[in-house]
């Protein structure tokens, strides 16, 4: 099963490259929908798998906790995770703060190689908070959204404004009686979750332009140049590969410079923030910044 899960890794790139290419002749609304209905049930397959794998490792005497990331040359989840609080793939204290620190590092890297330049970024509210998650979901949402942050602030020449990033643990009772996403199956019982928490990412980069506004979530959406776009993820399978959760955190086996890819980037970490009953809200003000709500729900049941 290993073995399965490796070789159909870098499949969403292989796939975004393909709706790409031949865009001309799908509409972009077809394309949004069959992709969010595959990339949803992917991932679900794919955690499943994964949760399989580890469970089936840990296990066994003397072997290292599993680790998807372990083939793919990226940063591995156990730099943000305690192996003890982890069951399988799935931590049950995960820390945000310090997973927020750690890509903002390696944003902070990829930023700096491509325009020289790294903004600050202020981390406030409740940073001790944790909540139970799965560890590479997580990273790949706050790296998407940090690098839309970085990329937009370095742009609007506001590199010198801090991005700030605060996190608010959701009370208990109130994480009970929270609305259930239809996307969510593992809330269609209605059964209490245990607390989640919510971020909320702030910058100064100008905000979203209104005819663009509508477009955030479509995917293969992108603000950068066709050209751009091309030598990033087109180039024979070479592209910039941090599409996957799964995968990478950015840049796995190819190009790490790059801010921006296949235009995937916020509309598969809505598909993860969903997919546990959570989500993701932009709210803009344009000419001014942006400011990004990711709610995430912790997994299981209280009591």
């Amino acid at each position: 099963m290993a073995d399965l899960v490796a070789t159909h890794s870098n499949t969403i790139p292989t796939l975004a490259r393909g709706f790409l290419e031949c865009r001309r002749y799908i509409s972009p609304a077809d394309v949004t929908r069959f992709l969010d209905e595959h990339l949803r049930a992917r991932i679900g397959t794919r955690l499943i798998a994964e949760q399989h794998i580890a469970l089936h490792l840990s296990s066994q005497p003397h072997n290292h906790t599993y680790n998807p990331n372990h083939n793919h040359g990226s940063p591995s989840s156990s730099q943000t995770t305690d192996p003890s609080s982890c069951i399988g793939v799935i931590d049950t204290a995960l820390h945000p703060a310090h997973t927020i620190h750690h890509c903002t590092s390696t944003v902070s890297e990829i930023c700096e190689l491509k325009y020289g330049v790294r903004p600050t970024l202020i981390i406030n509210g409740q940073t001790d908070a944790t909540i139970t998650h799965v560890p590479t979901h997580l990273e790949y949402i706050i790296t998407e959204l940090l690098k839309n942050a970085f990329r937009a602030t370095v742009e609007s020449g506001k590199e010198r404004e801090p991005i700030e990033v605060t996190i608010a643990a959701s009370p208990a009772d109130e994480a009970s009686a929270g609305p259930t996403e239809p996307n969510n199956p593992s809330a269609a019982n209605g059964s209490p979750s245990i607390p989640g928490v919510t971020i909320r990412i702030r910058d100064r980069g100008g905000g979203i332009a209104p005819d663009v506004l509508p477009n955030i979530w479509a995917y293969s959406f992108t603000t950068f140049a066709d050209e751009d776009v091309m030598d990033n993820g087109g180039n024979g399978g070479n592209g910039n590969g941090n599409i996957d959760a799964l995968n990478a955190i950015s840049g796995a086996g190819g190009d790490s410079s790059s801010l921006a890819g296949l235009g995937y980037g916020l509309p598969l970490g809505r598909a993860y923030a969903e997919h546990f009953g959570g989500g993701i809200q932009v709210q803009s003000l344009w000419g001014w910044g942006t400011d990004v709500y990711l709610t995430l729900k912790g997994l299981g049941k209280s009591g």
